[in-house]
């Protein structure tokens, strides 16, 4: 029998309470950390997205040679793929060079239709050559392939066979960074005024299982965050090893923090969701709007505090504040709207790169992959 007094309703339970939105200095807890991997595995390639001279090849391309796997430089503005085939030559490596351009044959995206023409629109390749590297990694039937970018040091190749071997377990597995932090300007901004600020992982040093991997690298800032994404959340993602990322000045011009802002409040906040237990179908209007609201207020803390921060140039200080104020000047332009309906694209997005992986021909070797693409300016070498 029921307890129920008869005519009074049922008490109600109240849904949890959502966190409110705010920057988080760490995602941390949403890795798994492995330190103790015993199982090792051969990696197929090490596929290299490069803008800069030559030079700056050169690690990969001994990794590569440590590692008896080939290098895939995808080469554009200083970098060749002439110049990256004179160094392999010489240095004695397997090599698959090309050139490229904006008229490679990959899927248009609705991410990228719903940004052209904007303020947001991007002019870098990364995100394209990414893409690149994992269709022709389907093409080849590779299985294990690596990411790494040109400003990547202190790799070991025990790293790499490792972060391999974890594919057995995890989505995808990142090396730690043991060199400068690979952070937003904003987030470098936070550091200087002595705030904690942590690193995650990146498609700067990056395994991944070419057969499972179904998402891709939209075109905008923390692409690679992106890309970690599925549906519902986070893949399932490790960290182990190490690597080391060389130093640059995120704070040479205003205008990388400009082109960073809307893909830094996306990804921060979709983080940001996924630390409190939440979802991306949570990501809704009433979010976006807390958590933009919390990051204007953020930066504007970031502004004040400067002035007496010791240990920072006046010309430091400057030069931070500027690009604080760049970092909100272009954020009057992202809405709550624009957020849900980025998430929206990159969903149907996700749709069209399945299908497109589905039409891809297997077997095809390097050059005709490549041909494929519409990539031609290319070189190969694989001597054994």
């Amino acid at each position: 029998m029921s307890t129920q007094l008869a005519g009074r309703p049922a008490p109600t339970v109240p849904a949890p309470a959502r966190t409110a939105p705010r920057h988080h200095p760490s995602h941390a807890s949403l890795l798994h950390r492995v330190d103790d991997q015993t199982s090792r595995h051969d990696l197929d390639a090490i596929i290299v997205p490069t803008a800069r001279q030559t030079p700056y090849l050169r690690f990969a391309l001994a990794l590569g040679k440590e590692l008896d796997c080939p290098v895939v430089a995808l080469c554009s503005i200083r970098a060749s793929a002439d110049a990256a085939n004179r160094v392999a030559r010489q240095l004695g490596v397997r090599l698959i060079a090309t050139d490229v351009h904006d008229r490679v044959t990959l899927p248009t995206f609705t991410t990228s239709t719903l940004l052209a023409d904007s303020r947001f629109g991007r002019k870098g390749d990364l995100s394209l050559k990414r893409n690149i590297g994992l269709a022709l990694s389907k093409m080849l039937d590779w299985d294990r392939i690596a990411f790494l970018d040109d400003d990547i040091r202190s790799v070991r190749p025990d790293d790499m066979r490792a972060a391999a071997g974890l594919l057995d377990r995890f989505s995808m597995v990142g090396l730690g960074n043991d060199g400068y932090p690979d952070n937003s300007v904003v987030c470098h901004a936070l550091r200087a005024i002595g705030d904690p600020q942590e690193t995650f992982v990146g498609g700067g040093a990056m395994v991944v299982p070419v057969g499972r991997t179904k998402t891709f690298f939209p075109d905008i800032y923390n692409e690679d965050w992106f890309f970690l994404l599925d549906e519902e959340g986070l893949s399932r993602t490790a960290v182990t090893g190490r690597m080391v990322q060389e130093p640059y000045e995120p704070f040479r011009t205003t205008e990388r923090a400009r082109a960073e802002e809307l893909g830094d409040c996306l990804a921060e906040g979709i983080y940001a969701l996924l630390d409190d237990g939440g979802s991306v179908a949570d990501a809704d209007l009433a979010f976006w709007a807390a958590f933009l609201e919390d990051r204007r207020t953020m930066v504007d803390r970031i502004i004040a505090a400067l002035p007496a921060r010791s240990g920072l140039s006046d010309e430091e200080k400057r030069r931070i504040t500027e690009s604080m104020r760049a970092s909100h000047g272009r954020r009057l332009f992202i809405t709550p709207e624009l957020c849900v309906a980025y998430l929206r694209a990159l969903a149907t997005d996700r749709d069209i790169w399945r299908g497109y992986l589905e039409t891809l021909p297997k077997g095809l070797s390097p050059r005709a992959a490549l041909a494929h693409l519409g990539l031609t300016s290319t070189h190969i070498r694989l001597p054994r």
